[in-house]
């Protein structure tokens, strides 16, 4: 059977008279990722019990496959969901936790014995199947819980930020094995993070989340690109997205007196007048030492860190913080002024309202 994937129509939800969930419209595509973006708090593990049948929306409705599912228990429900915190049964194995939901659908011995060995063979959990969840380590136990999930093989599948307690080689490794697990599986599949990283890593469809509120929904790469307004941009923008005001006069952007540069292509035809520019901090180096042509700035060190083969230096321009992002060792004194070079043919232009209005690009 094919499925038609997740309908929100309005879906609201109001909690002692403060709104939690403001009214959201979305089709949620039945193959691929789907993404939930935005920071801690943004709603999107509210958002994500509300598909699943564990809260009740105070307006609106919800469709899956066709279905009006509103209202239905969770436990009526083709849905499974895995959450941020390991949660396996303690006193059994890892082969009766995988097939947990398989039991309680009263499914055959033998049946149980072919679906967990093949749900175990994809998650390499092979040779752990008479193990106890105690005696895993952290990224063994969400393997359990992700393959407790697959095998009820339900429709619906929400993973709450399912590898945010791993650690850094565990979440990379899971990283790349969730669309391999998920390719040849007809179900939707629902993914909440906060690292706008993670969510080009897995593609598919991307909301921005902010404040109960989606911002944006589309393709991945294109909210990336092309993000309708800042609320959208910053989301997908860790470190975060550098903003500062600019004035378009003639065919110059003028960065108050530190800078200013062509308006290329598109952007000629923008009207003078006020605007933001956005440059996510990759798009800012540190200057190399004899660089000719680039677009300049100057700035006071806050804050400089390394991590790994990575650089990241916070400073001050004329009263916004901004980020530069670079690959390799740079050495950074804090308090000293230091130099940036711009790639403003990537940069994103916003009106005064926050109204994504081009880039170089478009």
């Amino acid at each position: 059977m094919t499925r038609s994937g997740l309908e929100l129509r309005g879906v609201e939800l109001r909690v002692d008279g403060q709104v939690h969930i403001h009214p959201i419209d979305i089709a949620v595509a039945p193959q691929g990722f789907n993404i939930l973006l935005g920071p801690t708090l943004a709603g999107k593990t509210t958002l994500m019990r509300l598909m699943a049948g564990l809260l009740k929306p105070t307006a609106g409705e919800l469709w899956f496959d066709g279905r009006k599912v509103t209202g239905v228990p969770v436990r009526l429900r083709d849905v499974a969901m895995v959450y941020q915190q390991f949660i396996n049964y303690g006193h059994l194995s890892v082969f009766e936790n995988i097939a947990s939901p398989l039991r309680v659908a009263r499914a055959s011995n033998a049946e149980i014995r072919t679906r967990v060995g093949r749900i175990a063979e994809l998650l390499q959990l092979s040779s752990l199947l008479d193990r106890r969840p105690g005696e895993l380590s952290g990224g063994q136990q969400q393997r359990t819980a992700l393959a407790r999930a697959l095998a009820k093989d339900a429709g619906l599948v929400l993973l709450d930020e399912p590898l945010a307690n791993l650690d850094y080689k565990l979440r990379e490794a899971l990283r790349d094995e969730l669309p391999r697990v998920f390719a040849d599986r007809d179900c939707t599949v629902v993914y909440a993070t906060t690292e706008p990283a993670e969510a080009l890593l897995l593609g598919g469809h991307t909301a921005t989340i902010h404040e109960g509120r989606v911002t944006q929904f589309g393709a991945t790469s294109d909210v990336y690109r092309r993000p309708n307004g800042l609320l959208a941009a910053r989301a997908f923008s860790d470190p975060p997205m550098n903003c500062a005001p600019v004035l378009k006069r003639g065919g110059r952007f003028e960065l108050a007196d530190v800078t200013s540069w062509p308006a290329q292509r598109g952007l000629a035809h923008l009207a003078d007048g006020p605007y933001t520019v956005g440059l996510r901090p990759h798009r800012v180096q540190p200057l190399a030492a004899g660089t000719d042509g680039a677009i300049t700035i100057e700035g006071r060190v806050a804050i400089a860190e390394i991590s790994g083969s990575e650089s990241v230096v916070h400073f001050d321009l004329r009263g916004h913080t901004w980020v530069s992002q670079s690959h390799g060792v740079c050495s950074f004194d804090v308090g000293a002024t230091a130099a940036f070079s711009l790639d403003v043919s990537r940069a994103l232009y916003f009106a005064t309202d926050g109204r994504y209005v081009g880039s170089a690009e478009d």
